[in-house]
């Protein structure tokens, strides 16, 4: 099988985040017809290896889709169907490089393709950081063929409750839909006021109102919301979580999904090597961060290894109805990868 049929068979396979099961079987056969020794693990990831030298180098990408299928195509150069860009791309570009390299006496390629990483459980992600103790990791996001990623920013979930008595419209006293405004408001405030002189979007808070519902019985007025937080690096999740408890007022609030923001080091040995092998393939390296969360936010500070985010594709077709890859420049990514493997 080739490297286009590979991604191509992946992408047929629907797996939103849970249901995993069936695409990460296909990808095991994949990868140990490629002579991988592949398999799922504990936790339902996809897993392949070559090599088994002391040296390990983890290719960590996931394997679940965000949810809403995309009939698979191929037009005009293009791979369209949902994962195509997130991620599968960037897991077929992982199993295609290495079985490009193939075994090298003193390293262990691992591949992992991970499940429930669009969800906030990242199963697959936090059972790898107990496998695992990798000299170099490469996680797999789409940063364009030419492009590296070094960071990501952080993430809060806010739930809020909030149950009281029902009063006359007429009443100066606020229904529980108005206090729930109150504090989105009040959350929108805080991160307008920490963001006011902050230049790049990466450096900023970003809040988003997740959903609101409100209902009543005729005696008692209830609403529930979620807001994400997205957090920047500079500050820290409890930090935000310290200026949000308080707009509660009364109101029962949780927090939940944690995930620190994270900045990778550029000055190694992994950096070098993607970037010469950019150079080589023709193209201009460049450095970016992401407004998002990866699985680079878990297993970055948890292995303390170098490590960078990388893969085909624009992220800007993240979730989005028309996501496709552009196929050429996967088989750029699969080249760069390649040498960058040697390289290490």
């Amino acid at each position: 099988m080739n490297s286009i049929d590979l991604v191509h068979g992946l992408v047929k396979i629907y797996s939103p985040s849970t249901q995993e099961r069936a695409a990460a079987e296909y990808f095991v056969a994949e990868m140990n017809a490629l002579g991988l020794r592949a398999f799922v693990d504990e936790a339902g990831n996809a897993v392949g290896m070559l090599g088994d030298g002391p040296r390990e180098i983890v290719m960590l990408g996931h394997i679940d889709t965000f949810h809403g299928y995309i009939e698979p195509r191929i037009e005009d150069g293009q791979l369209y169907g949902r994962g195509s860009v997130d991620a599968k791309g960037c897991l077929a570009t992982f199993a295609s490089a290495v079985a490009k390299v193939g075994k090298r006496n003193d390293i262990r390629f691992v591949v992992v393709g991970a499940v429930e990483e669009e969800c906030a459980t990242s199963k697959g992600a936090r059972f790898a950081v107990t496998q695992y103790h990798p000299e170099f990791c490469i996680i797999g996001e789409p940063s364009g063929w030419d492009r590296i990623t070094l960071g990501y920013k952080g993430r809060v979930l806010v739930d809020y409750e909030l149950t009281k008595s029902m009063t006359h419209t007429a009443s100066a006293t606020k229904a529980a839909t108005e206090e729930a405004v109150d504090f989105w408001n009040q959350v929108v405030a805080y991160a307008a006021e920490y963001n006011r002189d902050k230049k790049g979007i990466t450096d900023k808070i970003d809040p988003s109102l997740r959903h609101i519902n409100s209902n009543d019985d005729g005696f008692i007025d209830k609403v529930v919301m979620r807001i994400g937080v997205r957090v920047p690096i500079g500050l820290t999740v409890a930090q935000v979580e310290k200026h949000i408890a308080p707009f509660a007022n009364g109101a029962h609030v949780t927090f939940s999904s944690e995930e620190e923001p994270f900045r990778a080091d550029k000055n190694n040995a992994l950096v070098r090597a993607f970037l010469n092998s950019i150079r080589d393939g023709g193209g201009k390296p460049a450095f970016t961060l992401k407004t998002g969360t990866a699985d680079m936010n878990i297993v970055g500070p948890a292995w303390g290894c170098p490590i960078v985010a990388y893969g085909p594709g624009d992220s800007a077709l993240d979730h989005t109805p028309n996501e496709h890859l552009d196929l050429a420049e996967y088989e750029r990514a699969i080249n760069v990868l390649a040498r960058v493997l040697l390289t290490l």
